[in-house]
């Protein structure tokens, strides 16, 4: 940021302004290279890559059902990313977004069971909450190891991920399953149709899009207004981007590690409320896998964060982006008959891209600074993304 009044050069001023667009104009550009790699395959295999892009934009935009169809997928991204964009902002990975969606709807789950009476707005205010604390526990617990055990918190987390989805399976099968299920005897793992007081109401005019995605709109405009319209952020920024001098000081090293996977945590957690509330069927349901409930939401959210350059706002388009993909991905294969592995394939170059992107757009940044040097410590938090790029692509590549 230049001083109040200077003047920039023509230089300065390019490298600022991309430095500023870098967020979503480098890894839109990953995307675009990744679907580049994906059109050559369809060629190999004697696809047209038109016909396939074609299909899948169709199935992703091409219709009210369709946009409604990639805001439902995307809604659990932008929740997680939003967690994820206060997480690794502190210089937290959070790779624990499954087990974190899971703990949420399930103590939305029991809370719903066990208040099934009250009025519809009470209840689906006090589900959501469920979800936040649940996920925010299981966000608290990496936090705190991290924080006063030194454990390496992307280890923590991903085996909460594993401890989450037995905690559920046993409750599915056991404690909270549907007691039809077991007069019939085919105990699929799912509870009964849930109180249709809690069932998360649709938007009128809009299809099938029900508050779940207001909702998390909402979560992504209060983790923007969190991290850069408070002192709270603030410091969790500062100690992100350096620890040793936040501790110097006075600043709360430990306790901000906490409540970074706590927040993140809390927001994944609401998550699962709404994949429980705002499904079609209204009832907790899986397939004995974390992907079976979250449909691998917990990962794909990080993705989403790193496409909005870990900028809650960003990360709103970013996360529609990202769910229309995966949604037309679904519609290419039905309408040009490529395997199903070609999908998987071409998400996975769309992730290592973006990923790697992150990089870049560190270069860019520090560029800026050197043509135009920041004035205070408080500009230069706001500028420069969070520090341990390298940590943050291994991770979430090995996620």
């Amino acid at each position: 940021m230049a001083e109040t009044g200077q003047v920039l050069n023509p230089r300065q001023r390019r490298a600022q302004l991309l430095a500023r667009t870098s967020p979503i104009v480098v890894p839109l550009g990953a995307a675009l290279l990744a679907l580049l790699i994906g059109a050559i395959t369809l060629v190999a295999l004697g696809v047209s890559p038109i016909e396939g892009y074609r299909a899948m934009l169709s199935g992703a935009f091409g219709s009210r059902d369709a946009l409604a169809r990639t805001a439902l997928k995307a809604m659990p991204l932008l929740l997680v990313g939003s967690g994820i964009c206060i997480s690794f902002r502190a210089s937290v990975i959070n790779i624990g977004g499954e087990g974190q969606i899971v703990a949420g709807a399930i103590l939305a789950t029991i809370l719903a069971q066990a208040l099934p009476d009250l009025p519809s707005v009470l209840l689906i205010t006090l589900v959501l909450v469920a979800g936040a604390v649940g996920g925010g526990i299981w966000g608290a617990i990496p936090g705190y190891l991290k924080a006063y055990a030194r454990v390496n918190e992307i280890l923590s987390t991903i085996m909460l991920n594993i401890v989450a989805v037995q905690i559920m399976n046993f409750l599915l099968k056991d404690v909270l399953i549907d007691p039809a299920e077991i007069e019939r005897g085919t105990r699929i793992p799912q509870t009964e149709r849930l109180s249709t007081n809690a069932d998360l109401p649709q938007i009128p005019g809009l299809g099938r899009i029900h508050l779940g995605v207001l909702v998390a709109v909402g979560v992504a405009v209060l983790a923007w207004f969190l991290m850069w319209r408070t002192s709270f952020g603030f410091r969790l920024r500062a100690v992100g981007h350096n620890p040793d001098a936040s501790r110097y000081a006075g600043m709360p090293v430990k306790r901000s590690t906490v409540y970074a996977l706590t927040l993140s945590g809390a927001m994944a957690g609401v998550a699962g409320a709404v994949l429980v509330f705002g499904s079609e069927s209204h009832r907790f349901v899986t397939d004995g896998s974390a992907a079976g409930f979250t449909g691998s939401a917990g990962f794909n959210g990080i993705v989403a964060a790193l496409f909005g350059g870990l900028h809650p706002l960003w990360t709103i388009p970013s996360a529609f982006l990202f769910g229309g993909l995966l949604v037309g991905a679904n519609a290419m294969q039905r309408a040009v008959q490529v395997p199903s592995a070609l999908i998987i394939a071409l998400n996975g170059l769309i992730v290592v891209f973006v990923v790697s992107s992150d990089r870049v757009r560190q270069l860019i940044t520090r560029r800026a600074q050197l043509l135009a040097p920041v004035t205070s410590a408080r500009d230069e938090i706001m500028f420069e993304p969070p520090e341990g790029g390298e940590d943050l692509e291994g991770s979430v590549a090995g996620g």
